[in-house]
């Protein structure tokens, strides 16, 4: 069985000897709103799809995060795993919040919530959050970006102003809704973080696309990337995840 438990920021004493947070485990999945290809809403089996994954830090999108019209999936997603949780809502109302969020084993020092939002399109953002691993920052950008290509050219050039930092490693990931191999969003992201894996993982019961992507600067250490494409994944939701190993 699994250890969920949420690793505890080390004394003062011990600080000097912090580990290295590689190996790490990190995942992007899209669970439409934990309604699966058969229709069904069930956060459990979405959670239970987080527990086949194994990662430490997961991002989440199409996550519906309560309201008086909505039911709060990340906090049920919480408390099936027993990690630390930030959100960051595209929609914000008081009848419906939905959007981002990450789950993470180790600690989220911090967050700041990115508005993406391109005119009269669907409301969209990313999720920013600092975490830190056995004393190392790391930067986790959550996002999911629009449908149409202007939308995309535009979120990514936002999100790149935001999060261009040299002092800690970055790892951008969710669904990047870039239908094209070769579309502009793709060619601007590649030239910022260099060429990554990109396995296929929508449809989830017959995968096509490679909606969903995992990028890491600095790029070497990115190790492995691939889908996880096991029968409980291929029904909870209509995107597979993707899961990459990185490491030192």
């Amino acid at each position: 069985m699994m250890d969920w438990r949420i690793a505890q920021p080390m004394p003062e004493t011990e600080a000097a000897a912090a580990p290295s947070p590689w190996p790490l485990t990190v995942a992007t999945y899209n669970i439409h709103g934990a309604v699966g290809t058969d229709g069904r809403f069930s956060p459990q089996r979405v959670a239970d799809v987080l527990h086949e994954m194994r990662a430490d830090i997961i991002a989440l999108q199409e996550v519906p995060l309560g309201g008086t019209r909505t039911p709060n999936v990340l906090a049920e997603l919480q408390a099936a795993t027993g990690f630390v949780a930030a959100e960051g809502p595209a929609c914000d109302l008081p009848e419906r919040r939905y959007g981002n969020a990450v789950l993470s084993r180790y600690p989220i020092l911090s967050m700041r919530a990115i508005d993406l939002s391109f005119g009269s399109r669907e409301p969209r953002g990313a999720l920013d959050a600092d975490v830190d691993c056995h004393g190392n920052l790391l930067r986790i950008v959550a996002t999911h970006l629009g449908l149409r290509p202007a939308e995309r050219r535009d979120q990514v050039a936002r999100l790149l102003q935001k999060f261009d930092t040299e002092d800690m490693p970055v790892i951008l990931l969710g669904d990047i809704n870039e239908w094209f191999m070769w579309g502009k969003t793709l060619r601007v992201l590649a030239s910022h973080f260099q060429a990554v894996p990109a396995p296929r993982t929508f449809p989830s019961k017959r995968p096509l696309f490679a909606l969903d992507r995992i990028w890491i600067r600095p790029r070497h250490r990115l190790v492995h990337v691939e889908v996880h494409a096991t029968p409980l994944a291929r029904v909870a939701s209509d995107h597979l995840p993707l899961v990459a190993r990185i490491d030192g």
